[in-house]
């Protein structure tokens, strides 16, 4: 059975590049009858970061990805936290040492700065390797500091086949001696990760391919034990653009920034399922059912994909549209609170946005219209209709003389013939209706009088609705103080 693990570590937020490990194993898991294994790696306790476990497990569960084992799934592997297993790791570290493949290093941090060669760089020289037998045993027992090596011999060539990248092979000599177990007793990533994949019978890992070059240094260890290596897949980087890849270090693609954002989960998870893998007819909308029915490594590129932020709004706008509206309007109250239309109608500006946003971050500034008024000439001018601002004007002094007509009266005949529109009440529409007959009436164009009274009562060129939505939402008292504005104040 194909068995695959996450292993990430709790050093902070999580990640885009350690999202698409997570969502490539779980895949490659699920799409083979597999079993998928969560595994928190967090032996380096300098880059611990408090709550950072928490953030894992709230992003995999936001997205779908479940873990059949795991710290909090359980499974027959126990414990799946790497601290919880230090005891296990330094019995096995000593008999990779009896069996040739590691040794005792004693030296001081004195002499190791001092290995630093004219360009910085630090290569351990093995020179604890050639202590006599007697002299280790001697310093072992005074209690003397040390950590235990790898054992790498440089004459070797170490060679596997990735399971994207093919055959890979790396001399010896360009492979240092890494530490396995640090002078507290706690294990390296190099040497930790080794034993657990071995025995949590781990049969596939994935992985960025940042590893290809150093996985050599694992297969040492599985070699020297007379174990089998698992098989490997590694992931081309996701860059930020065409010199650069999406770092962590300076806050790069950060998945709880985006939900703050308003990108949907599952927008977010189908994106990065797309970088650097592809269906096989290319279908850019995918939920995760189809996803794990659609994927294969044959799928997976060797080129590097850059992260592109407005392909992934275009898919979170369908993500949002398919939205049932209950859910939506939940999902953007908050976002409307923030806008300068928290005091209007809630559920009506949600029903106008729901179609018209592609991120819920959008909202605020598509509807702070309605305390937010300057009209600019230029907004007026518009080839396809042929109109401009003195049109504009004509069409609002008449949009308001037939409201007037309600309060200052009209000729009763004028009335029963229908020759002066007049509006009935403030619906939507009441209002298009209205709209409408003015432009019977005068001899305009639907389209002349519905955006011209759209921009003069907004001052937007692009707003949630037509005409009749936004006179809707402002009301009636708002909506004629600024149809008289523009019409006496330009």
């Amino acid at each position: 059975m194909i068995r695959t693990r996450f292993a990430p570590s709790p050093t902070g937020f999580m990640h885009i590049g350690n999202l698409r490990t997570a969502l490539y194993a779980y895949l490659y898991a699920k799409r083979n009858n597999g079993t998928f294994m969560l595994r928190i790696e967090d032996t380096d306790r300098e880059r611990y970061v408090e709550g950072a476990v928490d953030i894992i497990y709230s992003t995999l569960a936001a997205v779908g990805i479940e873990a059949d084992e795991g710290p909090n799934e359980g499974g027959p592997y126990p414990p799946y936290i790497q601290s919880e297993r230090k005891s296990m790791y330094l019995p096995y570290a000593e008999e990779l040492i009896r069996l040739g493949g590691a040794y005792y290093c004693f030296c001081s941090k004195e002499r190791l700065e001092s290995l630093t060669d004219e360009n910085g760089v630090r290569t351990y020289d093995k020179h604890c390797l050639r202590l006599p037998p007697e002299e280790v045993q001697a310093r072992l027992k005074s209690g003397e500091p040390y950590v235990i090596r790898l054992n790498v011999d440089p004459d070797v060539v170490t060679e596997y086949t990735d399971m994207i990248y093919g055959r890979i092979a790396v001399e010896g000599k360009d492979l240092e001696d890494n530490i396995l177990i640090k002078s507290d007793g706690m294990p390296t990533y190099n040497f930790a990760n080794v034993i657990d994949d071995h025995t949590m019978n781990i049969t596939h890992v994935i992985r960025g391919v940042e590893y290809l070059s150093s996985t050599p240094k694992y297969n040492l260890i599985y070699d020297a034990f007379g174990w089998e290596r698992p098989k490997y897949i590694h992931l081309q980087h996701i860059m930020k653009d065409a010199q650069k890849k999406l770092s962590k270090r300076y806050g790069d693609a950060n998945f709880d920034d985006f939900i703050r954002k308003g990108y949907l989960p599952g927008a977010i998870i189908n994106y990065i399922a797309l970088l650097g893998w592809s269906p096989k007819d290319n279908t850019e909308k995918l939920s995760m059912e189809q996803l794990i029915a659609e994927f294969s490594l044959e799928g997976i590129s060797r080129s590097p994909s850059i992260f592109d932020e407005a392909k992934m709004r275009w898919l979170n706008a369908q993500y949002i549209r398919e939205l049932p509206f209950e859910k939506f309007y939940r999902l953007s109250k908050p976002f409307i609170a923030e806008s300068k239309a928290a005091e209007y109608d809630r559920e009506l500006i949600a029903r106008l946005l729901h179609g018209r946003c592609e991120v819920l971050s959008d909202i605020p500034g598509l509807i702070n219209f309605v305390e937010e008024y300057e009209l600019d000439p230029a907004d007026f001018v518009n080839v396809k209709w042929k109109t401009d601002a003195n049109l504009a004007r004509d069409i609002a002094e008449k949009f308001l003389e037939g409201i007037s007509s309600k309060e200052l009266g009209v000729i009763e005949k004028d009335l029963l013939n229908n020759t002066f529109p007049v509006l009935s009440d403030w619906s939507e529409q009441s209002l298009n209706e209205y709209m409408i007959s003015l432009g019977e009436k005068y001899g305009w164009k639907k389209g002349q009088v519905l955006w011209c009274i759209r921009i003069a009562v907004t001052g937007c060129q692009n707003t949630p609705g037509g005409a009749a939505e936004m006179l809707y939402l402002l009301g009636e008292k708002r909506s004629i103080a600024r149809m008289k504005f523009f019409c006496n104040g330009r």
